[in-house]
């Protein structure tokens, strides 16, 4: 075990507190709902990872996910806040190298990449996952892809809860994780499970609902 915990602070928003649109896959508008924004990857800075962290793993994912899709963004409805909820994975980031002790917002992401960004492969000889977005996106024409690496927040604009989006990072005993190809973050939690040294979580707020954006003051 380590003799002290890992930490996880980030520079681009608090824990607990809510994320800044810029950080988000789309932002509020007053005419139509929402509209997409500049969805770069926050800023993330870690410590205290324990002997022997031979790599680390970021995931950020939603538990907040409606599940099911009847009232999601329909005129004159509110997605009830008794509606069982989901996990939708938004970031999965592998084999980030020992020597790493942050990230730079924006360095993984900076805009909206319509039927998705590319992958396995990113910076600093680290690996990519894909995000929840590609079986969102699978029957939209304009968007159907894979989407590997980070899209920000885009919870329904009509969900009566703010939801939270939760980044851990994973202190791992191996260079690299054993996951082949294509993978989701499922996949990727399953097998960092054996690998784990170590882990550190920060959590942001969000919504898309006017009627609780005064809540992101």
């Amino acid at each position: 075990m380590e003799s002290h915990p890992m930490r996880l602070f980030s520079e681009s928003f608090a824990d607990g507190r809510p994320i800044p649109p810029e950080f988000a896959f789309c932002r509020i508008d007053p005419k139509s709902h929402v509209t997409l924004s500049s969805n770069r990857n926050p800023h993330l800075a870690w410590s205290g990872a324990p002997v022997g962290t031979r790599s680390f793993a970021i995931v950020c994912h939603d538990p907040d996910v409606p599940s099911r899709p009847d009232d999601v963004n329909q005129e004159g409805r509110e997605i009830p806040s008794t509606l069982k909820r989901v996990e939708f994975f938004h970031w999965v980031l592998v084999d980030l190298p020992a020597s790493l002790d942050s990230i730079a917002a924006g360095e993984f992401s900076d805009k909206v990449t319509p039927k998705g960004k590319s992958g396995p492969a990113a910076r600093h000889g680290a690996r990519q996952g894909v995000n929840d977005y590609t079986g969102w996106f699978a029957d939209d024409h304009d968007m159907a892809g894979d989407y590997y690496g980070y899209d920000g927040p885009c919870p329904p604009w009509n969900d009566s809860i703010v939801h939270r989006y939760v980044f851990t990072v994973y202190a791992l005993d191996v260079e690299r994780l054993p996951l082949m190809g294509r993978f989701g973050g499922a996949d990727a939690r399953k097998v960092i499970a054996h690998h784990r040294l170590g882990e550190a979580s920060i959590t942001g707020t969000y919504t898309l609902n006017p009627r609780l954006a005064p809540a992101r003051a």
